[in-house]
């Protein structure tokens, strides 16, 4: 699975805005840029495109930032890939004249739906819970 560096920076932000979820208070964009190294000008865009589709919203001011609009567990990986992707971003386009390359065409859309699918089951609230599954793992030598 191929995703751009925009998804993959809209899916750490919303990770960041995640783990902060339950303080109720915005995230400074400069704190989610820092902790993930993610160029603050890109940074801004991908949140506001996230904005856009109504998965988090800015506070202006000195303590502004930005928060979620709902419960982590309400907010799916393939909400945040649709919104910075497009719903259709992984539709190939295969020549369809023949029998046999429209058998692979239905494949190709078998396996996007079932990515979909997949992508649409897992909650931030779960990726949060395994990252600090991951993090409490100690390492003895």
């Amino acid at each position: 699975m191929n995703l751009s560096a925009r998804t993959q920076y809209a899916c750490l932000a919303i990770l960041e805005l995640t783990r902060r979820h339950e303080r109720d208070e915005p995230v400074p964009l400069r704190q989610i840029a820092d902790t993930h190294g993610i160029p603050m000008p890109f940074l801004v865009q991908i949140l506001q495109q996230l904005r856009a589709a109504g998965i988090v919203e800015s506070t202006r001011g000195a303590l502004g930032g930005y928060r979620l609009t709902r419960k982590p567990s309400a907010l799916t990986l393939g909400e945040v890939v649709a919104a910075t992707e497009g719903s259709s971003s992984q539709s190939l386009s295969v020549d369809e004249s023949s029998p046999v390359s429209r058998v692979l065409a239905d494949a190709w859309r078998e396996a996007e739906r079932a990515q979909r699918h997949c992508l649409d089951r897992i909650s931030f609230s779960q990726l949060a819970d395994r990252a600090r599954e991951n993090a409490d793992v100690m390492y003895y030598i």
